[in-house]
C-alpha cells in the first residue's frame, strides 16, 4: 500500500468522503455546542424559579435571639450587621453567592397592650408585637405622621408606626402614647417590664408589591380571637418600630427579640453549579456554625440553653432555613423529565445520521465494485483491501472531528452550567470509522462454498431474518415496559429507536404483501407502465430496508416531537387559567368583603373557612376540612362555559337574598373522600365565638365533586390555599353570612373583563387590588400564560425538538438521495430496456414514479404510526404537566398541520427524484440506452 494509491483512491471518492465528512462533523459540532445550550436554558430557568420564590420569601434566613441576662450590654446595630460575617464561614466559593438582603431585622413576642382601651367594648384585652422590617418602608404610603426614628435619644419613648386599620382598632392617632407589658422572665423578674411607645406615624400598604405582603398581613390589618379564660375576644396588632428600640427595651428589662438575616441568592451565570455547589456547604452549615459560634461560651443561667457569641454579643443557638434546597431538588426533577424527553429526539437524530453514514458507506462501495472486484482478481487479499479503504476514509474522519468538535467549542455559549462532551464525540467518530471496514469487508469476503443445497439455505436465511425480528420486537416491547414502570433513563432513552426498528420490521414484512397484491391487480390490466413498475417495487421491496428506516423514524421524530411541542403549548393556557382562575384572580388573607366590581368586570366572591365536620349517620370526625362558599351565578358569570360552574348552578341553585335561617340544611358538593366516608347523610358542623351564641350548620349532599370538577380552572386560586388531601366542601353564599369569621379564612376574587379595554391586564389588576386592597395577591391569566411561555425548560425543549427534527430531515433527506442515487442504476436499466421496446417519454416518467410511489406511501404509514404510538406508548413517562403548570396531565394533541406538511414533503422528494431520472433518462441517446440495457 504507498501513499500514491491512497491519494489516488481519496480523488475518485471525493464527493462520498466529503459526505461522510459533513456528517461527522455535524455530530462532532453537536456534542461541544449542544450541551453548552441546553445548559444555558437550565440556567436561565433555575434563574427564573429563584427570583420569583424570593421575590415571595427569602429563601435562606439566618435567626438568633440575643441573650439579654448574659454578657454585655445588647447592641442591636452590631448585631444586626453581622449577616455578611455568618455568610462568609459558609467559605469562598458558597459565600459568593449568597449577600445579604438590606438591613437585618428583628420580631418581639406579643406583648398585652394595657393602654388605652380599644374602642370596642367586646374586646376584653389586646396583644401587640413589635417588629423592625426596614424593607418595608418602600412599600408603605404615610397617611400621617412619619416612620419611627432609627435612634432613638436617651430618656426619649421609643417610637412605633401603625396601619390605619390598627390605629382605628386601638382607636389611637399620631402622637398618641401606647402603654405595654411584656412577659416577665422567670426567676430573674417578679414583675412585667413596662415600656411606653409613641405613635410616630399611621401608615397604608402600597399597591404594586407583588408577593411581599405574604405572611405580613397583620402589619396592615389586626386579628380577633376568642378569649381563653372569659367572655370577649382578643385583638392581635402588629407595629413597626426603629432599629435601636430593641437597646431601650432590653436596658428596659425586655428579652431580646428573634433576629432575622435574610439571604440572597444570586445566581449569574452558571446558575444550575453554583446553586449545586451552595446546597452541599448550606446542608451542614448551621451545625458547622453553632459548634464554632458556641463552643465553650456555656449556657444561658435564664432558659438553659447554649450561649453563643455573634459580632461580640452573646446570643443563643444559630437557627439556619435552607428553602432553596428543596427548590433545587423540585427543579431537578423537572430538569430530568425535560432530559428524558431531550434523549427521545437526541437518540432519534444520532440513529438517523448513523443510518445515513450507513448508506454513504455502501454508495461508495459500489461505485468501487469493479474495482474492488479487479483487485480481488489479482490476488489481493481481503484484509489488504479493507485497509485500503480504510485508509481512504481514516484520513478524513478524524480531520472532521476535530474541526466539528472546534466549531461547536467557538459557537458554543459560554459561563453556562453545560459542559461540552468529548466522549460521545469520540464515540460517533469511532462508529463511523469502524463503519467503513466492517461494510467493506462484508462487500469484499471470500464467497462461501456451495456445500448445501438451496432450499436449505433459503430456510436458513429465513429462520435467521425471524429470530433477528423477533429479537428486535422483544427488545422494543421490554424497553416500553420498563420505560413506563421505571420512568426514562439514559440507557430507555433509545427505546424509541427501538420502536421505530420494530415498526420497520413490520413495514418490512407488510409493504411487500402490499405490493404483490398491487401486482395482480396490475397483472389485469391492459397496460405495462402499471405492472413494470409494480413488479420493480416488489423486487426492490427487501433492499429499501435501510431508506425506510430512516424515512419512518425522521418522520416518527418530527411528529413526536411536534406532538409534545403542541401538547405543551395547549397546556400552557390550562396551567394559566388554573392558576388565575379566570381572566384574574386576587387571593387575600382572612375574611374580607370586597368592594363593588368596577364598570365592565364580572367578579364571583370564594370564602374558603377551615372546619371540622361530623357525619349525621354515624357520628365520624372529620377534624380539618374546607369550606368553599361560592355564588353559582356569579361564577357563571365569570366562566360561562365552566362545566363546573354549570353543575354547581343546577345543583346548588341561586343564592337566596336576605338574612339565611340557620336550621335550614345547606345543599353542598363534597369532595369523593369525604362522600366515601358517609354514603347515607350530610355532615354537621359548630361555630362560634366568645360570647356569641354557636352557629349549627348542616350541609346535604347533593352532588360529588368529580376528578374534572377538581382539575376546573375556578377552583385553581382556591385550592392553592388548602393542604392537599383536605376534604371539600363546596356550598352556597348563604353559609358565609353564617359563618364568624377567622384568622384562616381566605377570600379569592374571580374577575373577567366584558370588553378587551375591561381585560387588559393592567385594567385586571387595579380592578383587584381595589376589589380586595393592595395585600392581595393579583395573578392575572396574560401574565401567567407569558411566565410559562417564557420558561427555560419549556424554550428550551421546544428548541432542541424543532433543531433535532430539522436536522434528522436533513439528514434523513440526505440518506434518501444516497439510497435512491444507489439504486438509480437498477431503474436505469429497466427503463432503458423497456425503451428500446419503444416505451416513450411519459410513459418512462410513469415507471420511474410507480417504482418510488410505494416507498414513499410506506414511511408515510410508517412515521405516521411510530410518531402517533410513540407517545401512547411511553404516556407514563412523559409527565408533560410540570411543564405546563396545570393540575394534571394535559391531553396528547397531534399536530396534524406537520403531519400533513412532513407527508407531503417526502412525496415532493420522491416526486423530485421521479422527475429527475426521467429527465436523466430522455437525455441518453439510444446507443446509450442500449449499453445500459
Amino acid at each position: 500500500m504507498t501513499l500514491r494509491l491512497v491519494r489516488r483512491e481519496t480523488r475518485g471518492d471525493l464527493p462520498l468522503l466529503a459526505c461522510l465528512a459533513v456528517l461527522v462533523l455535524v455530530l462532532a459540532a453537536l456534542c461541544a455546542w449542544a450541551p453548552a445550550l441546553a445548559g444555558r436554558q437550565e440556567d436561565r430557568a433555575l434563574r427564573q424559579r429563584v427570583e420569583a420564590a424570593q421575590a415571595q420569601t427569602p429563601l435562606v434566613t439566618m435567626s438568633t435571639t440575643p441573650a439579654v441576662f448574659n454578657g454585655p450590654q445588647v447592641d442591636i446595630g452590631r448585631l444586626l450587621g453581622a449577616g455578611r460575617t455568618l455568610t462568609a464561614r459558609l467559605g469562598a466559593p458558597a459565600a459568593a453567592h449568597l449577600t445579604p438582603e438590606g438591613d437585618a431585622g428583628y420580631d418581639y413576642s406579643q406583648a398585652a397592650l394595657t393602654s388605652p382601651r380599644p374602642p370596642d367594648h367586646t374586646v376584653t384585652g389586646t396583644q401587640l408585637a413589635l417588629s423592625y422590617l426596614p424593607s418595608a418602608r418602600e412599600h408603605l404610603r404615610w397617611v400621617s405622621g412619619h416612620a419611627p426614628a432609627d435612634s432613638t435619644p436617651k430618656g426619649s419613648v421609643p417610637q412605633v408606626a401603625l396601619s390605619q386599620a390598627t390605629a382605628a382598632a386601638l382607636g389611637v392617632g399620631t402622637g398618641s402614647r401606647l402603654a405595654v407589658d411584656f412577659a416577665a422572665t422567670p426567676d430573674v423578674q417578679d414583675t412585667p417590664p413596662h415600656v411606653t411607645l409613641l405613635v410616630s406615624g399611621i401608615y397604608r400598604p402600597a399597591g404594586g408589591a407583588g408577593g411581599y405582603w405574604t405572611g405580613r398581613e397583620s402589619l396592615d390589618r389586626p386579628t380577633s380571637a376568642p378569649a381563653e379564660r372569659s367572655a370577649g375576644t382578643v385583638l392581635s396588632a402588629r407595629g413597626l418600630v426603629g432599629r435601636d428600640t430593641a437597646d431601650v427595651l432590653s436596658d428596659a428589662g425586655v428579652r431580646g427579640p428573634l433576629v432575622t438575616w435574610q439571604l440572597r441568592a444570586d445566581l449569574h451565570g452558571a446558575a444550575l453549579d453554583e446553586a449545586r455547589a451552595l446546597s452541599g456547604p448550606l446542608a451542614g452549615y448551621a451545625s458547622t456554625l453553632n459548634a464554632e459560634l458556641c463552643q465553650g461560651q456555656g449556657t444561658d443561667f435564664v432558659t438553659g440553653d447554649v450561649v453563643c457569641t455573634v459580632a461580640g454579643q452573646a446570643t443563643g443557638s444559630v437557627l439556619v432555613v435552607d428553602s432553596l434546597t428543596p427548590l433545587l431538588a423540585s427543579f431537578t426533577a423537572r430538569d430530568q423529565q425535560a432530559r428524558a424527553l431531550a434523549a427521545f429526539a437526541v437518540d432519534a437524530l444520532a440513529a438517523v445520521v448513523l443510518a445515513t453514514v450507513v448508506v454513504a458507506v455502501r454508495l461508495l462501495l459500489l461505485r468501487r465494485r469493479a474495482h474492488l472486484r479487479l483487485q480481488r482478481a489479482r490476488g489481493a487479499s481481503t484484509a489488504r483491501l479493507v485497509l485500503v479503504r480504510c485508509a481512504v476514509a481514516w484520513t478524513v474522519i478524524p480531520v472532521a472531528a476535530l474541526a466539528g468538535w472546534a466549531v461547536g467549542r467557538g459557537l458554543a455559549p459560554g459561563g453556562t452550567s453545560g459542559a461540552a462532551r468529548p466522549l460521545p464525540a469520540v464515540a460517533a467518530a469511532a462508529v463511523v470509522a469502524a463503519t467503513v471496514p466492517l461494510m467493506t469487508w462484508l462487500a469484499v469476503r471470500e464467497p462461501r462454498r456451495p456445500g448445501r443445497l438451496r432450499p436449505t439455505r433459503r430456510r436458513t436465511a429465513a429462520l435467521r431474518r425471524a429470530v433477528l425480528e423477533l429479537t428486535v420486537l422483544l427488545a422494543a416491547a421490554a424497553g416500553v415496559v420498563a420505560l413506563r414502570s421505571q420512568g426514562p433513563d439514559g440507557i430507555l432513552g433509545a427505546v424509541p429507536v427501538l420502536v421505530a426498528l420494530a415498526v420497520v420490521l413490520v413495514l418490512l414484512r407488510c409493504y411487500p404483501l402490499a405490493l404483490r397484491l398491487l401486482l395482480r391487480q396490475t397483472r389485469r390490466g391492459r397496460g405495462t407502465v402499471g405492472f413494470v413498475g409494480a413488479a420493480r417495487a416488489a423486487h426492490d421491496a427487501p433492499a429499501t430496508g435501510l431508506a425506510l428506516f430512516v424515512l419512518v423514524l425522521t418522520l416518527g421524530t418530527a411528529v413526536f416531537g411536534g406532538l409534545v411541542q403542541r401538547t405543551i403549548g395547549d397546556g400552557l393556557a390550562g396551567g394559566a387559567a388554573w392558576a388565575a382562575g379566570a381572566d384574574a384572580s386576587a387571593t387575600a388573607s382572612g375574611h374580607v368583603t370586597p368592594a363593588g366590581a368596577a364598570p365592565g368586570m364580572r367578579t364571583a366572591v370564594q370564602q374558603v373557612h377551615t372546619v371540622s365536620l361530623v357525619g349525621q349517620a354515624d357520628g365520624a370526625l372529620t377534624t380539618r376540612a374546607a369550606v368553599i362558599t361560592v355564588d353559582p351565578g356569579q361564577l357563571v358569570a365569570v366562566a360561562p362555559r365552566s362545566p363546573l360552574a354549570r353543575a354547581l348552578l343546577a345543583g346548588l341553585g341561586p343564592t337566596p337574598a336576605g338574612r339565611p335561617d340557620a336550621h335550614t340544611p345547606l345543599p353542598s358538593f363534597l369532595s369523593a373522600d369525604l362522600r366515601a366516608s358517609e354514603r347515607t347523610g350530610g355532615f354537621t358542623t359548630s361555630l362560634g365565638t366568645e360570647g356569641q351564641p354557636t352557629v349549627d350548620l348542616t350541609f346535604t349532599p347533593v352532588g360529588t365533586l368529580t376528578p374534572a370538577d377538581l382539575r376546573d380552572p375556578l377552583l385553581g386560586p382556591v385550592t392553592a390555599r388548602i393542604p392537599a388531601g383536605t376534604p371539600l366542601v363546596v356550598t352556597t353564599a348563604t353559609a358565609d353570612r353564617l359563618m364568624p369569621p377567622q384568622s384562616t379564612d381566605t377570600t379569592v376574587l374571580l374577575l373577567r373583563g366584558e370588553s378587551p379595554a375591561t381585560a387588559a391586564p393592567a385594567a385586571l389588576r387595579s380592578a383587584a387590588a381595589r376589589a380586595l386592597g393592595p395585600l392581595a395577591r393579583i395573578r392575572v391569566r396574560a401574565e401567567e400564560l407569558s411566565a410559562l411561555h417564557d420558561d427555560g425548560l419549556t424554550r428550551g425543549l421546544g428548541t432542541l425538538y424543532t433543531a433535532a427534527s430539522a436536522l434528522a430531515a436533513l439528514s434523513g433527506l440526505l440518506a434518501l438521495a444516497l439510497e435512491l442515487a444507489l439504486t438509480a442504476h437498477e431503474r436505469g436499466r429497466t427503463t432503458a430496456f423497456l425503451r428500446t421496446l419503444g416505451l416513450g417519454g411519459r410513459e418512462a416518467g410513469a415507471l420511474h414514479l410507480l417504482q418510488l410511489l410505494p416507498l414513499a406511501a410506506a414511511s408515510a404509514v410508517g412515521g405516521t404510526v411510530l410518531g402517533l404510538l410513540e407517545p401512547r406508548l411511553t404516556a407514563r413517562s412523559l409527565d408533560l404537566r410540570q411543564f405546563t403548570g396545570g393540575p394534571a396531565q394535559p391531553a396528547l394533541r397531534t399536530d396534524y398541520g406537520l403531519l400533513v406538511a412532513l407527508v407531503a414533503g417526502v412525496t415532493v422528494l420522491v416526486l423530485a427524484a421521479a422527475a429527475t431520472e426521467t429527465v436523466l433518462a430522455r437525455r441518453r441517446r439510444l446507443g446509450a440506452a442500449l449499453r445500459l440495457s
